[in-house]
């Protein structure tokens, strides 16, 4: 069997397990909606941003033109200072990187971005408008239209896969590269197709190749799904006291921002569409932090050593008692990791 049939074979297989799942997904928000008819279909009012993302020791809110979206982000510190630019994940926007805009800002010029399809950034129609070429594009563009030709590049997430890719592609533009909880692109398919453990809990992205079904889910009860991804047991902060009632706020105002749960849906979509090899990726030759919160309800970290021979100068760090949102959760150690390492003559 050819290349391309393998791919169309394993999209297919993808969809099936999707619809399966989407049913059993269906089924039990039908008997949520039956029980709780009052609750399932309200949405709060949300048409000012809460204090916190107002905070202006976090920076300035700006907006820069790109050649096809206009992203939305926040500044802090200096201009003059070298760049560091943070990408979030799903499903984040530029606050997720609070603790880093403030820490940071003394001696980088920091720039925390509203991904394509994310809040306050715009969000193009269309599954493709979400391949992972096309965020890497936007970075190639931001960094010229920020007045820098290289940055420190910080990526968690979808915002790690993103800054993998480019990394691997623009290397004269990446001084040193920080991943947070995301394995390289090329291994994560291979992967969970032979680890149960990451198949399962991969499940909510064969849910998420099914138009309008996880859209739904997601809006239910006040995007209830957030309260989950961020606090509950499994999936959810470690601390919980970093992810207060005015930061979950903060969240489901972003999402509540018309198109941003179609558009960051679409990431996974794009995924499963578009084949990432071995081939797409150069050795990365910039010097590479991996940090790893161990507490991972979406990602098994045995993935993160298998990027070694994919990077000349990798450095992994994990923190056993954090969760998927690293960054968030243990804010003191992930900052003083990323200050070690850039000061590191590597």
């Amino acid at each position: 069997m050819s290349v391309l049939s393998h791919h169309y074979v394993r999209v297919i297989l993808s969809y099936i397990i999707g619809l399966f799942i989407a049913t059993v997904v269906s089924i039990r928000a039908l008997w949520y909606i039956i029980r709780n008819a009052d609750k399932a279909f309200y949405n709060k009012d949300r048409i000012e941003m809460p204090p916190c993302l107002t905070d202006e020791s976090l920076g300035t809110h700006r907006y820069i033109h790109l050649e096809k979206v206009r992203l939305h982000y926040v500044v802090n510190g200096e201009e003059g200072k070298p760049l560091m630019l943070l990408l979030h994940g799903f499903p984040e926007f530029w606050y997720s990187w609070r603790h880093q805009l403030r820490e940071f800002s003394k001696d980088y010029r920091v720039v925390a971005v509203d991904q394509r399809g994310y809040s306050d950034s715009d969000k193009p129609s269309g599954i493709n408008s979400y391949k992972i070429a096309n965020m890497v594009d936007d970075v190639k563009q931001l960094i010229p239209a920020l007045g820098y030709r290289s940055c420190v590049l910080v990526g968690h997430d979808w915002g790690g896969a993103i800054s993998w890719l480019f990394a691997a592609k623009y290397p004269d533009m990446v001084d040193k590269l920080i991943i947070m909880n995301c394995p390289h692109p090329t291994v994560f398919q291979k992967y969970m197709s032979s680890h149960l453990a990451q198949f399962k809990k991969s499940w909510y992205m064969f849910l998420f190749l099914i138009p309008f079904v996880p859209e739904f889910y997601f809006r239910m009860t006040d995007y209830k799904m957030l309260n989950g991804t961020f606090r509950s047991t499994r999936m959810g902060v470690v601390d919980k006291s970093k992810m207060t009632d005015e930061d979950m706020e903060a969240y489901k105002y972003a999402f509540s921002r018309p198109g941003s749960d179609t558009g960051s849906i679409n990431y996974i979509r794009a995924m499963f569409h578009n084949k990432t090899t071995r081939a797409d990726f150069q050795k990365i030759t910039s010097p590479t932090l991996l940090i790893w919160g161990c507490q991972d309800g979406a990602l098994e970290k045995g993935m993160a050593p298998l990027a070694q021979p994919l990077v000349e100068n990798l450095k992994i760090e994990y923190i056993e008692d954090a969760s998927h949102w690293v960054q968030m959760d243990r804010p003191d150690r992930v900052n003083k990791l990323i200050r070690q390492f850039l000061a590191a003559d590597n």
